[in-house]
């Protein structure tokens, strides 16, 4: 299942047209996929740079040309030769802010062009390293020739690449054979629902129960309620003082415990400036 199958499902399910994921998943992997609903898809801005949690199991013994077990094998299959702690000892280079090639097969856009679509119709795929950093990347076990680990690294990050360089520094090749993303942001695999559930949840009409409350969002923003006349400034776009807030750049503007009107960003003191108004 893609991550845009979970979209095309959830619009089934709610009969809500607009609907963005916060960060494609890939097909063999499972786990925490953030979805923002109606008017909800104008944060998606703000949640961009949320680093991600995984586990999973790379396999050692030959590569694939995506990087995971959904490619094919590259080259014929090496033996792994090395121990855990040999491996754990090659790990320590996945650690800090780093350049990372990104997988030939994947969804970085080249001149608009996904470069899977690129790598698929055998065409050139020039992708560029970005920079990333890797936050915590420890192998848990060794079993046989695949290994179990968990990571948690920056927005922009590839799990697969990983896999890949690491199999490659072991002298025998490795790709990712399973993955489950266990976080993203805020949004945890604990509190997440499945598509089942969601499904029924939805038919029920109680889905609204189950999602994060909007004031639980985006917690680096503090939140302030206004009254009605600041309200009806905001909703013209006009700059208005609102109750005092941290130094945050940003704020998270309420017409009532529950209603997010809008995003504000700091002029000088008190003063915003409505960014994003959710109406």
């Amino acid at each position: 299942m893609t991550s845009h199958d979970v979209v095309r499902l959830v619009r089934r399910a709610t009969n809500e047209k607009s609907i963005g994921h916060l960060g494609t998943l890939d097909p063999m992997a499972t786990g925490v996929l953030p979805l923002l609903l109606g008017k909800s898809t104008r944060l998606a801005q703000f949640f961009g740079q949320a680093e991600k949690s995984y586990t999973g199991t790379i396999r050692f013994g030959f590569a694939t040309e995506t990087y995971d077990a959904e490619g094919e094998r590259v080259g014929e299959p090496q033996p792994l030769c090395k121990s855990l702690d040999e491996l754990r000892a090659l790990a320590k280079k996945f650690s800090g802010v780093m350049e990372q090639m990104p997988p030939a097969y994947s969804a970085k856009k080249i001149n608009g062009v996904p470069a899977y679509k690129l790598a698929r119709a055998g065409k050139p795929v020039p992708v560029k390293p970005a920079r990333i950093e890797i936050l915590n990347f420890e192998l848990l076990s060794l079993d046989g020739d695949t290994a179990e680990f968990a990571m948690r690294v920056s927005a922009g990050g590839y799990v697969r690449s990983v896999a890949h360089e690491l199999g490659e520094m072991a002298g025998c090749g490795a790709h990712l054979a399973s993955l489950r993303r266990t976080r993203a942001g805020a949004f945890s695999l604990e509190n997440a629902v499945t598509m089942d559930e969601m499904a029924q949840f939805a038919e029920a009409g109680t889905l609204a129960q189950h999602m994060p409350h909007l004031r639980s969002l985006l917690p680096e923003m503090p939140a302030v309620t206004i009254d009605t006349e600041t309200a009806a400034r905001i909703r013209n776009g006009m700059a208005v003082n609102v109750p005092e807030f941290s130094t945050s750049e940003r704020v998270k503007i309420f017409s009532s415990q529950t209603e997010l009107l809008a995003i504000g960003k700091r002029i000088a003191g008190t003063l915003v400036h409505p960014e994003i108004v959710m109406g």
